[in-house]
């Protein structure tokens, strides 16, 4: 698994199934994901459908830094994401702890 198949496969099941994850968190948001596997990725929540975009477009309300591997490990359990902040493994610009709870939502 890459970060890739978590943003472009698994996000867009995950919010089909709830769309109102979407609705709640209402927020241009780019993923800015490092090493191997790495690239980005811009998750549109203030549209209705096609949420995820290759490259950095709009203007992001966040911007979330992470390796791929640490992504991956965050999505699959294996490690904490509370925990990798705390590490400055993920890193969110500027802060904002009540978007990053509700992303929390959609990615565990």
């Amino acid at each position: 698994m890459t970060a890739k198949d978590i943003l472009e496969t698994e996000i867009p099941g995950v919010l089909k199934q709830k769309p109102e994850l979407a609705k709640e968190i209402n927020a241009i948001i780019h993923f800015d994901i490092t090493g191997d596997n790495g690239g980005k990725w811009t998750l549109d929540l203030t549209k209705g459908s096609e949420w995820v975009t290759s490259g950095a477009t709009g203007t992001p309300k966040m911007t979330i830094t992470v390796s791929n591997d640490d992504f991956v490990k965050i999505r699959e359990k294996k490690l904490n994401a509370q925990m990798a902040a705390m590490q400055g493994k993920l890193k969110f610009k500027p802060m904002d702890m009540g978007l990053a709870m509700k992303l929390a939502k959609l990615l565990s």
